[in-house]
């Protein structure tokens, strides 16, 4: 009998969570092999968003040093968009330009993770390109390893980090499909514009950037969001609506982004610039009661495939990298103790419970089906009241204001009736659970 080869960690997918994992198990002068299905670390990542600095810092201190960061975000602001107006909500915060105050960075994922490999691969990890992982190897149910198109690769623990709608946690855990309600499609738009117009049409320096979070335009009244990020040479453009609403709306989704593009409030940001690319992508959006098990004997699993992503402050990367590192942490007192039950894997979901990732998903764990219950109202009828309040507090027409604010609130009662009511008693629990927990 061949005595089979087997190294301390198989990780499957080099995306922030595989990455993070295989760093930390690699400092720890641990056998790490990581298993990507694409040409490389990135190449096929679809990604439009902000990275934050202090969660990347803890995995690689003083990135900024070396990365391929784009922009560092000085100022959010909120677009709240009705059919041509909107009204828009800014938050700029220059010390996030300076050196050991930055809060996130636009990074464009094929440069950024091809560098987070290159460090792994500096700190002794292995890995495989090109290399699509079929299956686990389960014996006795107990999870020692992954079977590739080509071979098999034994480990002490395994980590599953293939991203959303994960494969490998459905044969691990027998888990079912992910409900429409639960993911979303994310498609995006990266379109060349010169660093000088980025600068200044977002009133930038050649180092910093915006962020816009957009809600409504053309989906009022769905459940979903858009989204403006800057880079060096060029913006992205992009909007996330769940599967669900996706279907019943029966809109296509370049069309819904079409729109959204033509929109007076975001038309004039993309004006005269060159689509360079256009993807799409599935996103977790279940967030806590969607999330399946996290380990099991000889497995642990995370990023986008444990549906760790906080919808509400659209974070994923860096849930991603930290759900990577506890994993690693965990699998490292395993492979010292040779012990990788269940129960000693636990300590993977001890770390997540004491982080923030738990305790936020938790905090915002009923935003969604509340949101869903309710995109009409408040996704739809109130976004569009807010902007006709702005456009008459904003407009001289020799109308009396008096007269005109009492018919506006004369109209949103008679057009809510007794539903302002329960309205707002769904926000002010919803407000107090997030409050309160």
């Amino acid at each position: 009998m061949v005595e089979r080869e087997v190294v301390d960690a198989v990780i499957v997918g080099a995306g922030p969570a595989g990455i993070s994992a295989a760093i930390t198990l690699a400092r720890a002068g641990k056998e790490v092999v990581v298993l990507e299905r694409g040409d490389f670390p990135g190449s096929k990542n679809m990604y439009g968003g902000a990275i934050y600095a202090q969660p990347v810092s803890e995995i690689f201190p003083e990135f900024w040093k070396s990365a391929p960061v784009e922009r560092n975000n000085v100022e959010h602001k909120y677009a709240l968009l009705g059919d041509k107006d909107g009204t828009v909500i800014s938050y700029r915060n220059g010390a996030h330009a300076e050196e050991g105050h930055y809060n996130s960075f636009t990074a464009i994922r094929a440069k950024w993770d091809r560098w987070c490999a290159e460090q792994a691969e500096a700190e002794g990890a292995f890995i495989v390109p090109e290399t699509l992982v079929e299956s686990l190897i389960i014996e006795e149910g107990r999870v020692v390893g992954v079977k590739t198109e080509q071979e098999e690769f034994y480990a002490k623990v395994t980590i599953v980090a293939d991203g959303v709608n994960s494969l490998l946690a459905k044969q691990a855990w027998d888990y079912p499909e992910i409900e429409p309600q639960n993911v979303a499609l994310g498609i995006k738009e990266v379109i060349s514009l010169p660093p000088e117009k980025i600068q200044d049409r977002f009133n930038v320096d050649d180092k910093t950037g915006v962020i816009y979070t957009i809600l409504g335009g053309p989906m009022q009244g769905m459940v979903g969001l858009g989204y403006v990020y800057t880079n060096i040479d060029s913006i992205v453009v992009g909007l996330g609506i769940t599967l669900e609403d996706l279907a019943h709306s029966k809109t296509k989704p370049y069309e819904l982004l079409n729109e959204l593009k033509k929109h007076p409030v975001i038309e004039p940001l993309v004006e005269g610039g060159e689509l360079l690319e256009y993807s799409a992508h599935l996103i977790p959006e279940g967030g806590y009661k969607a999330m399946p098990p996290l380990y099991k004997d000889g497995v642990m699993i995370a990023g986008d495939a444990a549906m760790l992503v906080n919808n509400v402050h659209w974070e994923g990367t860096n849930l991603a990298m930290m759900s990577g590192k506890f994993a690693a942490e965990t699998a490292i007192q395993a492979i010292d103790k040779d012990d990788s039950s269940a129960n000693m894997l636990s300590l993977y979901q001890k770390k997540l419970d004491e982080s923030f990732i738990m305790k936020d998903l938790k905090t915002y764990k009923d935003v969604m089906g509340v949101l869903e219950a309710n995109s009409k109202a408040f996704l739809g009828f109130y976004p569009q009241k807010i902007n006709e309040f702005m456009n008459q507090f904003t407009s001289v027409d020799s109308i009396p204001k008096k007269k005109k604010y009492t018919q506006f609130i004369g109209d949103v009662i008679k057009q809510r009736s007794f539903a302002l009511v329960t309205d707002g008693l769904k926000l002010a629990n919803l407000a107090g659970g997030v409050l309160l927990r």
